[in-house]
């Protein structure tokens, strides 16, 4: 029997789904769809192919007391959907200043689940943000439009490295004061 450790990380609850942070339980269905090279390609961080253990280590990460990143999985269960949809995080960049990341499994591209989580994140602003950060690689404009939807204003192009494309990848910089 494994016991789960108890996170200091808030549950946010959404209209579709909830917002929780992670469990092991969640290591199955965060590995089937991280190791999608489609989800891969459009992160910084996520590998292609994934490498044995990489999915428990982030899970670990998310659950360790001193991180530094709070990770949520998109939990659809309340509506009758599956315990991981996607994951949400933000990362403490300095007082008041956190960056958003998140990534969405694509049986669920193009239904909102992005939006509703962004939406349920800033509302919930667990990190007391007085401004959010997001980047995203400029062949996802998907992406881009759930942070303009979500309030977010362009701030300038930039390059970050992707490990699943093994190259520096054009980006698009984006912030949100909150009032």
């Amino acid at each position: 029997m494994t016991m789960e450790i108890p996170i200091n990380q808030p549950m946010i609850e959404g209209d579709r789904f909830d917002l929780r942070p992670l469990r092991a339980s969640d290591e199955g269905l965060i590995e089937l769809y991280a190791g999608d090279e489609r989800v891969a390609a459009m992160t910084s961080s996520i590998p292609h192919p994934l490498p044995p253990g990489t999915t428990e280590a982030f899970v670990a990460r998310a659950q360790a007391a001193d991180r530094v990143e709070d990770v949520w999985a998109m939990d659809g269960t309340k509506q009758g959907g599956p315990e991981v949809m996607g994951v949400i995080s933000l990362k403490r960049i300095e007082q008041g200043q956190s960056e958003v990341g998140y990534w969405v499994a694509p049986a669920f591209w193009n239904t909102g689940v992005a939006s509703s989580a962004l939406e349920a994140l800033l509302s919930a602003n667990p990190h007391a943000c007085r401004t959010f950060f997001a980047t995203v690689f400029q062949d996802n404009p998907a992406s881009a439009r759930v942070l303009t939807n979500g309030g977010f204003a362009y701030l300038g192009d930039a390059e970050t490295f992707s490990v699943a494309r093994g190259a520096k990848v054009p980006t698009w910089t984006y912030s949100r004061k909150v009032d």
